[in-house]
Order: structure tokens, then sequence, then C-alpha cells
């Protein structure tokens, strides 16, 4: 801008002597007598130079003065036009971010009062829609919680096969069905607008479909169809479709319903169908050798009725009999082993609240043992992950042990939690349990009341994959056996508790490192919206930036020199769809560059040689990020950057990125041209975006996302609305020639 400015003022410059010869030439040629020309010529030639001399003064002064008081005038003109363009686009708050000159301050001024004015509008407005569109709110809510809560996994997706809802449940199927490594969480096959084609051959869907549109045209009102399928990591599903329909299914007589979209319920049979293989192994080998056995012992039998048999034969045969019913015996014996080891290890744990539990022993205990029955020490707050039925069979058949064999008077139940686990105590004063009784205890089969029961103590234990073992108290007199029993969600609780000390230590070594899960309340695991979104098959330059989807990512590396050896040590992004971040749907995992951190850096990212270390490699890290980042455009800050750290790592991984790349500084070039800064924070700033977690990978990530999200409408106030003409216009910034 400055350099076409001065290009102007020197054509004027040169346009006002040109002006000035042909005024002298005009003069030259006007119709004098001859002295009088001659003493013009004279004087003008004396008074040349003075001439030239003051105009050159004049034009510098000129020149000189436009550049100290109309250029910088001129420029903040342009740069509170552009401000005043954001404040306009603004979907939050927004003030004037710099301070005005003193001629502009009234018209700032009068412009934030406005723009206030329209925030006050726009804040009263928006309440009365929050109030009006409440009972919508609330019923997603109750469908959202209803779907999180479910133990079925669920999956809506629309007629091409984009994912709008989704649940928890079924973000930990599509985990588990993941191939590659573990750092996306799945997160590569489950998310907002991705496709379930990942998962499932799309042929098979297609022909579920026609399936149920038969039915529909036969006027069926809740059809669906089923399938099995094995996905590519193997597993073996069994899905349920079912259409979504416009209206409930209230068409007029002969109007065909056309899905919008379809529900796919999923249960993983890998597991039971494996359990029925064997089952229907174990059956067969049962029978098939059952009846060669009863064949031979029927053919035994038979010759012994001959009452001239010989003894040798006799004896031959009943030789016969024996070996078969003995072969028979262990036959059984194994189907019988088998068949309780099923039982032992499938059958299912409940949660259940601690109290209640011991509530309940104790009025089972008191009923079948005839002895009072304590409960003391008991944490309320506890909930156990169990089987109820057969735990409480193992404490009324220790306890009825205890009263019967060693008379055993009261008997006292205490709960209290030990480390990630329950201790249950079932305790009495009085007589020691030698280990040898313990241990009959434990692997005889359990009587309750005078019957046997098919499993032991010890078989409760493992099907509850708990410990126990027997103590006493010589001083109080006192001896007791302790459970030790899982909690209800123990890993994820564990879990939880890793991932608040690794918080607490990054916010003791880097401030404000932004927490993901506690961003919103409730996972956005469903965008309805995205029914209304057309085939994705036309050219991705074509289609407008709004209804994208875009991966937004962020590295931080060991330093600023791609090409000299500086590697990557952290990868953050999060996925922007259909015009919503969709944060709880991030990446974002510390990588071992195999190489010193520099001291210089670690003051900026945070990231030490001992944060780095044990984490995985960039090979390991790359496949699973480039998994995430599939089907989606790529943005990032400065992008030329990281694209050029992605590009020397080809060689290594195999791996190209190959699809489109939007930078935000670029793209902050071409709406705000005017602007002296293009850095993350100004643009923040600029846009109204929180910055949160500078500096790390996934912070930056976030930031990003919300400046592209604020762009948007300022892109398209510039006449840029497809991602085609964003990258062209792109591309003729002055940013555009940064190399790396």
């Amino acid at each position: 801008m400055r350099r076409g400015l001065l290009l102007k003022l020197a054509l004027a410059a040169g346009l006002a002597l040109g002006s000035c010869l042909l005024l002298g030439l005009v003069l030259a040629g006007l119709p004098l007598p001859p002295p009088e020309r001659e003493r013009f010529a004279a004087l003008a030639l004396r008074g040349a130079p003075l001439l030239v001399l003051g105009w050159v003064v004049g034009v510098a002064v000129a020149v000189a003065a436009l550049q100290r008081w109309w250029l910088p005038r001129a420029q903040a003109w342009q740069s509170l036009a552009e401000q005043t363009r954001a404040l306009l686009n603004a979907t939050e708050p927004l003030q004037l971010p710099t301070r005005p000159a003193a001629d502009q301050q009234a018209l700032a001024q009068a412009i934030q009062a406005l723009a206030n004015q329209r925030d006050a509008l726009r804040a009263d407005t928006a309440a009365e829609v929050a109030r009006a569109s409440a009972s919508v709110r609330q019923e997603r809510n109750r469908l959202a919680a209803l779907m999180a809560e479910l133990t079925q996994s669920v999956v809506v997706c629309n007629r091409e096969g984009r994912i709008l809802l989704y649940n928890n449940r079924a973000r930990m199927q599509f985990r588990a069905l993941s191939e590659a490594p573990r750092l996306a969480g799945g997160a590569e096959l489950m998310g907002i607008g991705r496709s379930i084609y990942a998962v499932f051959d799309q042929q098979l869907v297609a022909h579920a479909l026609e399936r149920v549109q038969q039915r529909l045209a036969r006027g069926a009102i809740h059809p669906s169809a089923q399938f099995v399928t094995a996905t590519r990591a193997g597993q073996l599903l069994r899905a349920q479709l079912t259409p979504v329909t416009d209206a409930g299914g209230d068409a007029h007589p002969g109007e065909v319903r056309t899905p919008e979209g379809f529900v796919l319920m999923l249960d993983n049979i890998t597991r039971s169908f494996e359990e029925e293989s064997a089952r229907g192994q174990l059956l067969y080998g049962l029978t098939e050798g059952s009846r060669a056995a009863l064949a031979s012992a029927q053919a035994a039998l038979d010759m012994l009725d001959y009452e001239d048999l010989e003894p040798q034969m006799r004896e031959r045969f009943l030789g016969v009999l024996r070996h078969e019913v003995a072969a028979m015996v262990e036959r059984v014996d194994a189907v019988a082993r088998r068949s309780a080891k099923v039982l032992r290890t499938r059958w299912p744990l409940e949660d259940m609240r601690g109290s209640e539990f011991i509530e309940m022993a104790v009025r089972q205990m008191q009923a079948r043992c005839a002895v009072p029955i304590l409960a003391e020490e008991v944490d309320a707050l506890l909930w156990l992950r169990l089987d109820s039925f057969s735990l409480l069979q193992a404490l009324i058949h220790l306890g009825t042990c205890l009263v019967e064999e060693f008379g055993v008077r009261t008997l006292q139940l205490r709960l209290a939690r030990k480390g990630g686990r329950a201790q249950l105590d079932l305790a009495w004063v009085g007589h020691a349990v030698n280990t040898e009784t313990v241990m009959g205890w434990e692997i005889d089969p359990m009587r309750i009341g005078g019957e046997a029961h098919p499993l032991s103590v010890r078989d409760v234990l493992e099907r509850h994959d708990a410990e126990m073992w027997f103590e006493r108290h010589r001083a109080e007199h006192q001896a007791f056996f302790r459970f030790l029993l899982p909690l209800a969600g123990g890993a994820a609780e564990a879990e939880a508790e890793a991932e608040a000390e690794a918080e607490a230590e990054a916010e003791a070594e880097a401030e404000e490192v932004p927490d993901v899960q506690a961003l919103d309340g409730r996972p956005e695991f469903f965008d309805f919206d995205l029914f209304a979104v057309a085939s994705t098959d036309e050219q991705l330059d074509e289609r407008p930036l709004a209804e994208l989807a875009y991966t937004v990512f962020d590295t931080e590396t060991t330093g600023l020199d791609p090409a000299g050896g500086d590697e990557i040590i952290q990868i953050g992004a999060a996925r922007v769809v259909n015009g919503r971040l969709l944060r709880h749907e991030a990446f974002e995992q510390l990588i071992d560059p195999g190489r010193d951190i520099p001291e210089a850096g670690i003051s900026i990212h945070g990231i030490t040689a001992q944060m780095v270390a044990g984490q995985p490699r960039i090979e390991q890290v790359l496949p699973a990020f480039y998994q995430f980042a599939r089907d989606t455009v790529l943005v990032a800050h400065n992008a030329a950057f990281d694209m050029r750290l992605l590009q020397l790592l080809e060689p290594r991984t195999g791996l190209r990125f190959q699809q489109p790349v939007l930078d935000t500084l670029l793209l902050s070039a071409l709406v705000h041209p005017h602007q002296e800064s293009h850095r993350l924070e100004a643009i923040a700033e600029r846009l109204g975006v929180t910055v949160q977690g500078r500096h790390t990978a996934l912070g930056d990530a976030l930031v990003t996302a919300e400046i592209l999200l604020r762009l948007m409408p300022l892109l398209r106030e510039a006449g840029v609305v497809t991602l085609g003409q964003a990258r062209a216009r792109s591309q003729q910034t002055y940013y555009a020639r940064l190399k790396y």
C-alpha cells in the first residue's frame, strides 16, 4: 500500500512538471513582438534554475507532508474499516481493538456504540429464542442422555452414510474396531460427519436399505433389516438397520416414504459367536462320540445274551463294555468341566451400591445362618461391580460353616475402599480357622440350606476377578475373611485419576492448558443438521466453505528448521464439521523426537525431555493422525511450516497428506490486508477469540479452529465462498511467498 502511494505521488510530481513545461511552451508560442519575446526568453532563462529548484523543494515538502500526515491517516481509515467489518460479522460481543486517531475517535465511538446496541438486541433476541426453544433443547438433552446411557451401540446416519449421532457405547465399540494405533482413540472411525462406510461395506448397507424401502412401499409402518458382517479388524458385528422417515410415518395413502437416513443398532457378536461355535463343537463331539460308544456297547450286550458264549469271549465283551462306559464317562466329564468354565466366565456383572448389598447380605445371612449379623464401617459412597447373587451365596456358605463348625455367635460385615478396589470383610470374634479348613471351604462346592451349589467360593472369586484370604488379629481376638472386589467403573475411575494427576502436573509446568473434556458439559455426539447436507461427490474446490469438514491441527517442534533436522514433539488437532467445532473429537499426542529438545524451545512450548520419554515415535503417531484427518481439509496457522514437516516425513512413514490445505495466516491477510500483524494472537484479539493453551499443539489448534469459523463470514463478504476461491485468493497474498 505504501509503495503504491509513493508511485502515485511520483506520478503527480511528473504531471506537475510536465504541466509547467507545457505552460512554458505555450507562453513561448504567444504572438509577441520580437523585442518583448527576447526579453521574455532572457527573463525565463535567468529565472529557470530558481524556478526548478523551487518546484523540487515544493514537491519534496509536499511528499514529506503526505507521507507524515496523509498516509498514516489513510491507512488508519482503512484499518478502521476492516475492524468495523470484523465487528459487523462478530457473533460475540467484540471491542474495536486499537486506539483510533483523534479525528477517528468520534466515529469509532459511534461504531462501538452501535455494535454494543446490536449486541444488546442480539442478546435479548437470543434470550427470547432460548426461552422459546427450551422445550426443544430439553428434548434433545433427554435424547442425548438416553443415547449416552444405552448399553447398545447406536449410530444415526444420513442417506449418504455420514454419521449424525452416536452414543458413547458406539464410540467405545468403534475404538475396539480401530486398526490404527490407539492414539486416536478410534476417532478416525467414529465422529460427526465421518462415513460409516469406513467400517461397513457400502453395498451391504445399500442392500439393507433397499429391503427396507421395499417394505415401506408395501405399507410397513416400522420396517427394519438385519445383517451380520465382519469388519476389517476381524470382528463380527450384528446390525439392525431402521430407516429415519419424516413426520413419524404419517404418509398419505399410496405415498411411498423415502428414508432421509437410517439408524444402526450394533452388537459385537464375535465372542458369543466363538462361544456358540465352541459349544456346538462340544455338543457334536459328545453326540458323535457317544453314538459310536453306544453302538459298540449295544453290540457287546447283544453278544452277552448268547448262553453258549465261551467265558473267554464273554470276558472280552465285558471289557468292551467297561472301556466304552469309561470313555463315555470321561467325555461327559470333559463337557461338564468346559460348561462350568463357560458358566463362570460368561456371567454378567452389574453395578450396585455397596451399602445396598451389605443391607441385603445382613438380611439374607441372618435368615440362613441364624446368628446376628452386624454391619459396621460401611462406606456408603462405594459402588461395586458384582454378581450380587453368587457373592451373597459365598458369604452365606462361609457364615454357615463358621456357625456350624466353630459355633460363632455373631458375624460382622465391613466395607471400605482399598486403593482402586473395595475391601469387604466377614469378621467374627473367637475361634481361628486353620489353612486347610479355609482351603476346603474355598474349593468345595458351596452348600446352602443343605443343598449343594454348582459353584465354589473360588469360582465366585474368579467370576469377579476378586481375591480372598484369611486374617487373624490376636490382640483383638478377631478373625476375618477379606474380599477385594472390583469397583463400578474402576478402570474409568483410575483413568480419570491419572488424567487429573497429569493435568495437575501440566498446569504446574505450563499455565492454561485447555481441558477438552471440561470445555462443555455434554459431548457433542450429534448434529442433526447434517440430514440436510447433500452428497459430497462434487469437486471439493466447488463446495462452499461452510459445508466442508476440516481437521485443524498444529505441531510443536524441537526448532524452526525442518530441513535442518528439527522434529515434531507434539501434534494436536480438532475437527470442524458443518460449521461447528467438535471439541470432543480431538487428537493430542506427545512424540519422542529421538533427539535433544533445545532449552530455548522449552521456554516456549513447555515440553521437556522427561515429558516425551517413553512416548511413541513419529512413525507410530503419524499413521493415527493420517486416519484422523482422512476425508477432511487440513487447516493450520502458517501451514507452510507444518506441511513442510509432514512432507519431510514422507520417506520415513510412506504417508502423503494430499488433501487441500487452508492457512489462517493467508486467510487473515486476505480479508484484512491493512492490518499490521497476522500473528495468531493478533488475529484472535481482532476477532474476539479467547486464547487458551497457547503454544500447546491442541491449544493452538483450537484457537485456529475458532479463528477459521470467524473468518468464514468475512471471506463470504469478500466474495470468497468456495474452497477453490479461498485457495486461489490465499496464494495472491504477500505471506504466500513464505518457504521452509
